[in-house]
């Protein structure tokens, strides 16, 4: 499919002068590409590909974001039931599907661009679960590629990246728990 490519000239005047100005200095009547070329030249661009590439970043930019397949709301309700009130994970689940979900909570309480030693991050994790195994939620975390480690295992920084649909709702519904829990009390 050939992307069409808009062009507008903010003063044709302009664009008219400098237009004769390259058609006099060529001599002759040119050829496609450069009435092209002299097109986005008098456009303000240094080229017809200029021009190409600049219409195709903008086209880009106000594409909308491909979107993902929606949320399992079933398998949301069935993770939140592994958090308590406070939001502590209680258990760790059978399957790999649920444990994954649990450590992109973690994932979203780590705090962005910080660094952290192996007991800052483990510190962490111990408040976080009530099952006594941070080194499991520590290795999985490296694991699944939402933290890295250096190689010594001296510093940790958690991985910027998309999240899975199943996290917005998930946090949600923990808070509004939390919520409901603070109330009762």
């Amino acid at each position: 499919m050939r992307l069409a490519i808009p062009f507008a000239a903010a003063d044709v005047s302009a664009l008219a002068r400098a237009l004769e100005a390259e058609l006099a200095e060529l001599g002759r009547p040119p050829r496609h590409l450069e009435l092209l070329n002299m097109l986005a030249r008098a456009g303000g661009y240094s080229n017809f590909q200029h021009l190409r590439a600049a219409r195709e970043a903008e086209a880009k930019l106000l594409a909308p974001e491909p979107v993902g397949p929606p949320a399992d709301l079933r398998k949301v309700a069935r993770v939140a039931n592994f958090f308590d009130a406070d939001g502590v994970l209680s258990s760790w689940p059978a399957k790999t599907g649920l444990q994954e979900l649990c450590i992109w909570v973690f994932w979203s309480r780590i705090p962005a661009a910080s660094v952290f030693n192996e007991r800052q991050i483990s510190d962490m994790l111990r408040d976080w679960h009530d099952f006594g195994d941070h080194a499991l939620l520590r290795r999985t975390l490296v694991t699944m590629g939402l933290v890295e480690r250096t190689v010594d295992g001296r510093e940790y920084r958690r991985l910027e990246q998309k999240p899975p649909a199943e996290l917005e709702p998930l946090l949600a519904l923990l808070a509004e728990k939390a919520k409901r829990a603070t109330a009762a009390r």
